[in-house]
């Protein structure tokens, strides 16, 4: 399926190209995934739409601007965002240096920033732009999600969390792309440092009657979004 490219950008690339013999790209420094019906539900979005911040870099014009993980953005310069590839074919349609207005939502409140665009790296333009209560061990699985989770600390993992141990493979998590060896760093937007704490925001949540639970999970270098469905409490 294709899109439309606007003529002013067919202008603007071909410009480019004839004066420096490069494109130039606009950057925002966000690490964004799409928003699924599992994932508006844990993010309390009547429809599907938008883009999740899963990360702001460090240092670039969305955390400069006060973007953070958990922000959804919805439009720019009025402009609505559909999906986290919208959103990237929007931004790279601007130049460095131009100003643009983010308009998101943050903890169930619209809100709006100026931002000014930097330049996409070249290398960095091909990428993709994710019931226990005792703390100090091991925890018993949590079934309803399929998961045996440790403190990061004690299983070696650096930057806080909680470990990912053991995955049922038959389970939501495992289903979800959770794998051993990820570490979930927030349930629900809280900031979580044992399994203790996962099962405490879950059972938050389902009180709240969410159908679905998220959790910001690290993979390597790379955090993302995982919406997993919670039965009623």
């Amino acid at each position: 399926i294709g899109f439309a490219i606007p003529a002013a950008t067919v202008q603007k690339v071909i410009a480019q190209l004839e004066k420096s013999g490069e494109v130039v790209r606009g950057w925002l420094g966000v690490q964004v995934q799409p928003i699924g019906r599992d994932m508006a539900d844990g993010l309390g979005l009547a429809e599907a739409r938008g883009a999740l911040v899963a990360d702001a870099q460090p240092g670039s014009p969305a955390a400069k601007a006060g973007l953070k993980s958990g922000d959804v953005i919805l439009a720019v310069d009025g402009r609505a965002v559909r999906n986290s590839r919208d959103l990237a074919r929007t931004i790279a349609g601007y130049e460095p240096g131009t100003r643009v207005k983010i308009s998101y939502r943050r903890s169930g409140r619209e809100a709006s920033v100026d931002v000014e665009l930097g330049r996409l790296a070249q290398e960095a333009s091909g990428r993709g732009a994710t019931t226990a209560d005792d703390g100090d061990a091991v925890s018993p699985t949590l079934d309803d999600l399929g998961l045996r989770l440790a403190p990061a600390a004690e299983v070696g993992e650096r930057g806080g969390g909680v470990a990912v141990v053991e995955v049922d493979p038959s389970g939501p998590a495992a289903a979800r792309g959770v794998r051993t060896g990820d570490v979930v760093l927030e349930v629900q937007g809280r900031q979580v440092a044992t399994p203790g704490d996962v099962a405490e925001a879950i059972r938050a949540a389902r009180a709240e009657g969410r159908k679905a639970v998220l959790l910001r999970v690290r993979t390597g270098d790379a955090v993302r979004y995982v919406p997993l469905p919670v039965t009623p409490g």
